[in-house]
């Protein structure tokens, strides 16, 4: 069942996915080769409980982490650790927040240093593909007007989309209906309406579109150790027009 939200829900969501972004833009200016992707999850974590947030993702499902830190052919959920980041590593950057009950949840994937230009295409690319999709979040359309744009877009550049892993309902829970797939066909699914709140994410790979999940049981990772990349945000469809995105600085 697809929970439509109120005005005032979606007031409450802005104010979590604004404690997201805050927070990745945060993170976003501390990346540089050196820095540990366990540093990364240790300041997000302080930025968002500093601002009266909780991290969302921390005991989720019993992820141990704050933050989901997914370098080069990880694709997503990549547990933060003791890795040191080097010149010319991509690292997707995915976190959520609760504030007052309900969730923001975002994702952007940036280059350390100086990065090859495949990667710099891919991350372009990616993030292009989300707003594609954002394009097509408007009051009418069907779902996977949405799914079918990020697809299109993808592999028009030689790009592959991911399959295992969709992008979803959002509200007083992380993930609720309904799953959004990165590719399909147009005109299928419910039609969007008013008080829809979806976390849209794209992602996209170089080569083959398989994931495989390591022993860890929650970082996927290309089948062909290609890279990957991984862009979201958290969206609300307006009575007309485009929707709004909450997870816009």
């Amino acid at each position: 069942m697809i929970i439509l939200k109120t005005a005032a829900e979606i007031e409450i969501m802005a104010m979590a996915s604004k404690l997201v972004a805050e927070t990745l833009e945060a993170l976003r200016r501390e990346i540089k080769a050196g820095v540990t992707t366990g540093e990364l999850d240790r300041l997000a974590e302080e930025f968002i409980r500093a601002r009266g947030g909780i991290p969302a993702f921390k005991g989720y499902r019993n992820y141990p982490k704050a933050l989901c830190t997914s370098v080069n052919e990880q694709v997503v959920h990549g547990i933060p650790s003791k890795r040191v980041l080097k010149d010319g590593d991509i690292i997707g950057l995915d976190l959520g927040a609760i504030v007052n009950g309900f969730y923001g949840d975002s994702a952007v994937t940036v280059g350390v240093g100086t990065i090859h230009s495949k990667a710099a295409e891919l991350l372009r690319v990616t993030e292009e593909a989300l707003y594609k999709g954002i394009e097509q979040a408007v009051m009418g359309n069907r779902l996977s007007d949405i799914s079918h744009a990020i697809q299109r877009h993808a592999e028009a550049a030689g790009f592959s989309v991911v399959r295992d892993f969709v992008g979803h309902g959002i509200g007083r829970q992380l993930h609720e209906e309904p799953q959004i797939p990165n590719y399909g066909e147009p005109g299928q699914g419910p039609r969007l309406q008013v008080g829809m709140v979806l976390a849209i994410e794209p992602m996209i790979n170089v080569g083959d579109y398989r994931v495989r999940i390591l022993e860890d049981r929650w970082t996927a990772v290309t089948v062909d150790g290609s890279l990957s990349a991984h862009f979201e945000h958290t969206i609300a469809i307006q009575p007309s027009g485009p929707p709004r995105i909450l997870t816009k600085l």
